[in-house]
């Protein structure tokens, strides 16, 4: 398994003698076997600039930087893999911050790359490749033509065809699950937040957040328009805004009015479930799932990287309790980075708010940032590094009703909300 690098001009090759190396939170490891897979469809890679690749002399064991000019380089894996390990680098800059992506350690092997990562899903839906960019700007076409003053379809025309978001494309592809942003504004202040980060953060978002608040005929129109199939989703909560139950009063309205026309599908929030009072007015009017962001069970490392204002990991844990009692299908968007997630104490931790909050999917996502940035943020490890490849195991083993994956889907047969339409009075 040799090592991977670039050049200066960001051509790729494979070191003909250094064996790869790979990082689990600040610390350079040795690669396994068990932990390598062939680089899935869909994985892109990525230089990581302002470093330097370091690679393993197998005869001798020494870890050795490459020169000056050259980059360590990751891969950047599709939904359905959950990574293992860190690329191994050095950084030659240490204020430069990477761009906020989940790098993963990828090496030569057996003429082709493998990346260091576990297959936790099953990856077509959200494989970039099975997304028809035709199809998508030929759908982007006729909603906006069909609802030409809806401006969430003019929103989320943008998210699919400039950044080529896959749910956004999904909304105009009208499949799976489909995007429904409704907030500009956010009760948390996140370390590695996607749309909207400080002057001084040194990040630059990788998205625009929304800059205006729909109305409620806006989101039932794309409710409406989704919601035509029974495995169809249809999500508040995106990456291009902020938290949705900021603005409980719009989604509750018009759950409440595409739900007294249809039966079909489910309704989704991805949140971060700290106001558990506006949750419980959005699950009351019929919800479906729920998934629940998070990064830890720990106070001190949950606040650190939240920065929550006015909640409390309590209230999160509070806000699924309720979800999960009224039969909601609760998730949660488990961030995940390795050295960190798979601590012994944070894996104890999991696993305990796991069985109190009666969650039934666990979803594995790769959490974006600059590690050294994330890794002076956080408290330090306070027991033994398990390994993620361990993590997953004690998970499968401690929690075996609790299905692991990668993202939201349909409930199985028998553990779906009940779902019963509102007469509509007539005025």
């Amino acid at each position: 398994m040799h090592l991977v690098y670039a050049d200066g001009q960001g051509n790729v090759y494979d070191h003909p003698e250094l064996y790869g190396l790979a990082r689990s939170g600040d610390m350079i490891v040795e690669l396994l076997e068990e932990e390598l897979i062939p680089l899935p469809e869909g994985a892109t890679l990525s230089l990581l600039p302002n470093t330097r690749a370091v690679g393993m002399n197998p005869s001798t064991g020494e870890m050795l930087p490459l020169p000056e000019g050259s980059q360590a380089v990751g891969a950047l894996l599709p939904q359905g893999f959950t990574r293992l390990c860190l690329p191994g680098y050095i950084k030659t800059d240490k204020s430069y911050k990477l761009p906020l992506f989940g790098y993963s350690a990828v090496v030569w092997k057996d003429g082709g790359f493998y990346v260091a990562a576990e297959q936790s899903d099953d990856p077509q839906k959200w494989n970039p490749m099975n997304c028809d960019r035709d199809a998508v700007r030929s759908g982007v076409g006729s909603l906006t033509a069909k609802y030409p003053e809806n401006r969430l379809y003019g929103h989320l025309s943008n998210c699919a065809l400039g950044y080529e978001c896959l749910t956004s494309s999904n909304t105009f592809l009208n499949r799976w699950e489909g995007a429904v942003p409704v907030s500009y504004s956010c009760n948390a202040g996140c370390f590695g937040c996607i749309s909207e980060q400080p002057d001084d953060s040194g990040f630059v978002s990788p998205q625009t957040r929304m800059n205006f608040r729909p109305r409620v005929d806006e989101i039932v129109q794309v409710m409406l328009e989704h919601l035509k199939t029974p495995e169809s989703i249809v999500s508040f909560g995106q990456g291009c805004e902020g938290e949705p139950s900021t603005q409980a009063k719009l989604i509750i309205e018009a759950v409440r009015e595409v739900r007294s026309i249809t039966n079909m599908g489910y309704i989704n929030i991805n949140t971060n479930a700290g106001l558990s009072d506006h949750i419980r007015g959005i699950v009351d009017a019929g919800l479906d799932l729920m998934r629940v962001s998070t990064i830890s069970a720990l106070d001190d490392h949950y606040n650190a990287y939240y920065k929550p204002r006015g909640y409390t990991l309590a209230n999160v844990e509070k806000s699924l309790k309720y979800a999960a009692s009224q039969g909601v299908y609760a998730s949660i968007n488990y961030l995940v980075f390795p050295g960190v997630t798979d601590r012994e104490e944070e894996v104890e931790a999991m696993v305990e708010f796991v069985r109190r909050t009666g969650l039934k999917l666990i979803q594995m996502r790769n959490l974006n940032i600059d590690p050294e940035s994330y890794l002076e943020l956080i408290p330090p490890a306070q027991g033994e590094i398990l390994g993620m490849k361990t993590m997953l195991e004690i998970f499968r083993e401690e929690l075996p009703e609790v299905v692991i994956g990668s993202y939201t889907h349909v409930p199985p047969d028998g553990e779906a909300r009940p779902k019963k339409a509102v007469a509509r009075v007539s005025p």
